[in-house]
């Protein structure tokens, strides 16, 4: 019997881990973390397209990591998982997820039995028709993370729970920290970039970009005629300063397609600022492996006119015996979405 519980990053191109122990209580402990790569396909942006590749990759991950605990959280966070504003009547929530599937139907941009529905609670206040509940509806196509659980399943793991990626990543983040203003929290990933604008650590407002640190990649390979290893050397040479100040094929591509990414970020923030005046948002506290791109925080700061941090998500965390602290930060923030699964854990 173990009170340890792993959670799971199912990245397009590989398999990340944390186990950790009390994860639900104030001082939890990192046990162990890894990762192991994925064959292309296998996945497609966060999506298990073949369950029994991912199997096998997941019972390798469990051996050469040598996690104990059978017990996995998951994560959702591409563009068929959504999060809205809603408000609801003052209720238990008990009786709000009760009542989601006839609230919000017309709302849905797929039929109610083919999506599983949540609420995460904000604020109260008081409405037209009396007091009422402020959050944020969570939306995700069921078919979407059943694949994800077959392929943990037909690994011999139980999945205790599914949780919203940008959650994951606010609760590795913010944990045990105190920021003055709201503060928008940017994972970029291979295929899904995940924006959460969270205020004293509690999430308000969540947005899912399908677009991440692949699609420059594929750009390159596309552009150059070249394979993906070598538009991965091109990316880490020049990064978006380098090019900016080029006038070479491939910092044109470089340019053009980390200015659409860039300037989605930049209006996501804007929106929530618009629509939220007396909520300023003061920082960007950046994540994920499409971040480490060269003059990425730089470009971003500068479009936004907003200082920008690199997340220290296991700042919170005592680590275990074995756990090489400095091998961990040279992860580059790598495994702050398995972190924040594993955090959220209620097992």
């Amino acid at each position: 019997m173990t009170d340890s519980v792993v959670g799971i990053d199912i990245g397009t191109s590989g398999l990340r881990a944390v186990e950790l122990s009390d994860a639900g209580k104030a001082h939890p402990k990192l046990l162990r973390y890894h990762q192991v790569p994925l064959p292309e396909g296998a996945v497609n942006r966060g999506e298990v397209a073949e369950p029994n590749t991912v199997a096998a990759a997941l019972k390798t991950l469990w051996s050469a990591g040598g996690f104990k605990s059978k017990n996995v959280v998951l994560g959702i966070g591409n563009h068929r998982a959504l999060a809205r504003d809603l408000a609801v009547p003052k209720m238990s929530m008990k009786r709000i997820r009760e009542t989601l599937p006839f609230l919000v139907a017309d709302m849905l941009p797929v039929p109610v039995a083919e999506a599983l529905l949540d609420f995460y609670p904000i604020n109260e206040g008081e409405g037209e028709s009396g007091p009422e509940i402020n959050g944020l509806l969570i939306v995700a196509v069921k078919e979407a993370v059943q694949g994800n659980i077959a392929a943990v399943q037909l690994a011999g793991l139980t999945a205790v729970e599914v949780d919203l990626i940008p959650f994951a990543v606010s609760r590795a983040v913010c944990r045990g920290t105190t920021f003055d203003g709201a503060v928008a929290l940017i994972d970029v990933g291979l295929a899904t970039t995940s924006v959460v604008i969270t205020l004293a650590g509690v999430p308000q407002f969540v947005r899912l970009i399908p677009a991440g640190g692949g699609d420059l990649t594929q750009a390159l390979m596309l552009g150059m005629s070249i394979d993906a290893p070598t538009a991965e050397s091109v990316k880490r040479e020049h990064g978006i300063h380098a090019a900016a100040h080029e006038h070479s094929v491939e910092a044109g591509i470089i340019t053009e397609a980390t200015t659409e990414l860039l300037n989605s970020l930049r209006n996501t923030v804007t929106y929530f600022s618009n629509t939220r005046a007396h909520v300023p948002v003061t920082g960007i506290v950046l994540s994920g492996g499409g971040a480490q791109l060269g003059g990425f925080p730089q470009a971003l700061g500068e479009l936004t006119r907003l200082p920008v941090l690199t997340a220290d998500p296991f700042a919170s965390v005592a680590l275990g015996r074995g756990v090489d602290a400095a091998a961990l930060n040279a992860t580059n923030g790598a495994f702050t979405v398995a972190l924040g699964l594993a955090l959220g854990s209620k097992a």
